[in-house]
C-alpha cells in the first residue's frame, strides 16, 4: 500500500525533444532506422562504381557502419592505396557523408595520411571484427583478450555447478558462453600462435571440464574441425575468392600445396587448411 500511495502522487517530468517529440520516441525511431540507413549506405557503396575498388591490390571490405580500406603495398609503392583513400574520401563528401578522422586509424608504416585535412593516427595494431591485428602478425593480443573473457564467463559456470545443474546443461552453457569465446576467428589465428598461447587456451578448457565433470573437444581439435568445414564451404563455393586456391592435383585425390618462403605465410589459413584437407 506505501508503493503504490507513493507510486499514484508521483510526478516525473520528461523533456520532450525537437518538436515536442518524446524521447522514448526517439530513441525508437533510431533504432528501427538505423538498420536501414545502414544497408542503405553499403548497397550505394556497392553500386557506385566510382567508390568501389578499381585496383586489384586495393580491397574495400564494409561491415554495418565500418569501413575498411585494405592495400597490398609493394616496393614502398603506395600510389594506387592512396588513390583509392582519395577517391573514397570524395565519393563521401559528394554523398553527404562526413568522415571521421580522430576515429579513422592507418596501419601503414610509410608516410602518414590525412583525412580531410586531419592527420589519420598510424597505430601498430588495431580491432577488426573483434580480432586485434598488430604490425608484424603476432597473435598474442587476440589470444590475451579471449582468454580473459572466457575466464570471466567461467564464474558463470562455477555458479551453476553450484546449484546443481546437470553436466549436460553445464556443458551447453560451455560451448554457447565459453567455447564460442575461446574459437572466434580460431581459424585465422591458431595456426599462427605460439606453443605458450596453445597451451594457456587450453588451459581454460581443463578447468571447464574439472567444473563439468566431462570430456570436452580440446582447442587443436576444434580448430581442425573448423578449419576443414570453412575449407569445404571455399571449394564448394566458385564464386569465392579464394575458391581458386584449392585447385587438385591430376590424381585428384589432393590439393595442390601453396608454396610459401615464411612461417607466417605458412601458418595462415589457406595453406594450413589445404595441409589438413590432404591429411584427411
Amino acid at each position: 500500500m506505501l508503493w503504490r500511495h507513493y507510486a499514484n502522487f508521483r510526478t516525473v517530468t520528461i523533456t520532450p525533444g525537437p518538436d515536442g517529440v518524446s524521447p522514448s520516441t526517439l530513441r525508437h525511431c533510431a533504432e528501427e532506422l538505423t538498420p536501414v540507413f545502414t544497408d542503405i549506405f553499403n548497397s550505394s557503396l556497392e553500386s557506385c562504381q566510382s567508390c568501389t575498388s578499381s585496383h586489384q591490390s586495393v580491397k574495400l571490405i564494409k561491415f554495418a557502419d565500418d569501413t575498411t580500406l585494405i592495400g597490398l603495398i609493394s616496393n614502398g609503392d603506395e600510389t594506387a592505396y592512396r588513390r583509392e583513400v582519395a577517391r573514397l574520401v570524395s565519393w563521401c563528401g559528394h554523398n553527404n557523408l562526413q568522415l571521421n578522422a580522430q576515429k579513422t586509424e592507418s596501419h601503414s608504416p610509410f608516410a602518414p595520411l590525412a583525412l580531410m585535412d586531419s592527420p589519420i593516427t598510424i597505430t601498430d595494431s588495431f580491432r577488426f571484427l573483434g580480432t586485434t591485428i598488430t604490425r608484424d602478425l603476432k597473435w598474442e593480443p587476440t589470444i590475451s583478450s579471449l582468454i580473459k573473457k572466457a575466464q570471466q564467463r567461467m564464474f558463470f559456470l562455477r555458479k551453476l555447478r553450484k546449484l546443481k545443474l546437470p553436466p549436460r546443461m553445464l556443458a551447453q552453457f560451455y560451448t554457447a558462453i565459453i567455447e564460442s569465446i575461446l574459437t572466434s576467428s580460431i581459424t585465422v589465428w591458431f595456426a599462427g600462435a605460439t606453443a605458450r598461447d596453445r597451451l594457456r587456451l587450453q588451459r581454460v578448457v581443463r578447468a571447464a571440464e574439472k567444473v563439468i565433470g566431462c570430456r570436452l573437444p580440446s582447442i587443436q581439435d576444434l580448430y581442425i574441425s573448423r578449419t576443414r568445414r570453412c575449407a569445404g564451404r571455399i571449394t564448394a563455393d566458385p564464386s569465392h575468392p579464394g575458391h581458386g586456391l584449392f585447385s587438385p592435383l591430376p590424381s585428384g585425390r589432393r590439393l595442390r600445396s601453396i608454396r610459401t618462403r615464411t612461417s607466417r605465410y605458412t601458418n595462415s589459413f589457406f595453406p594450413s587448411a589445404i595441409r589438413l584437407l590432404n591429411t584427411k
